[in-house]
């Protein structure tokens, strides 16, 4: 375990070193390549370029936010084309059966919510099942970019208090209790669905509408 901490350790100093001189631009390229195909420590990265300069904590928020958003589009050119195969392949039928009704219901949601949360969440497989579900493809975007939003805002913050060390102290909580915090997230999404519901006015009948003619 020391071991892989340690390689970590390096592999993020060494793509720290390369990414610094491009500036917030950095954040943008490394954040496109995490979304489109390879997993990079994009954690570390963001609270390692906000720990750097403080002052431009949300310029670096936002540029992740567009990065994986705009890298996300070949998740989603995938799926859209042809995507279906390959989810079956990684999925039980009774998963990708419940993933694909999930998205037909909520789809804003359905991806929103994983896109806020970091690894070990398999936010990919949400992304190409929201594809194969023919999700709008400008809704597709701004939920990637809200979740995403949400969760490099989140890091942000708690790296200006309390260091960028919080980012392994989480990543290891997160990892040993990823299922009660993808529980949580998910009761706090029904729970916003049930309000959101009673708020909404009852809509008029066609046949009272017509009586007051």
């Amino acid at each position: 375990m020391k071991t892989l901490k340690h390689i970590l350790s390096r592999y993020t100093a060494f793509l720290w070193a390369l990414l610094k001189p491009l500036g917030a631009w950095g954040v943008f390229v490394i954040a496109g390549a995490d979304a489109a195909a390879v997993g990079l420590p994009m954690d570390a990265v963001v609270a390692g370029y906000v720990y750097q300069n403080r002052a431009r904590f949300l310029l670096y928020v936002l540029m992740a936010s567009a990065g994986s958003t705009l890298g996300s589009i070949v998740l989603y050119l995938i799926g859209y084309t042809g995507g279906e195969a390959l989810l079956r392949k990684r999925m039980t039928p009774e998963k990708f059966e419940k993933l694909h009704r999930t998205f037909e219901k909520h789809p804003f949601l359905g991806l929103m919510f994983p896109a806020m949360l970091p690894p070990p969440t398999p936010f990919k497989l949400f992304a190409l099942t929201a594809a194969v579900s023919e999700m709008r493809f400008a809704h597709y975007l701004l939920a990637i970019f809200s979740g995403r939003f949400v969760r490099f805002l989140a890091l942000a913050l708690l790296t200006l208090k309390f260091g960028p060390q919080f980012v392994q102290i989480s990543g290891d909580l997160f990892s040993r209790h990823f299922l009660a915090v993808a529980a949580l997230v998910g009761a706090a999404a029904v729970g916003w669905l049930v309000i959101r519901r009673k708020r909404k006015p009852p809509a008029v009948s066609m046949e009272a509408s017509k009586d007051k003619d």
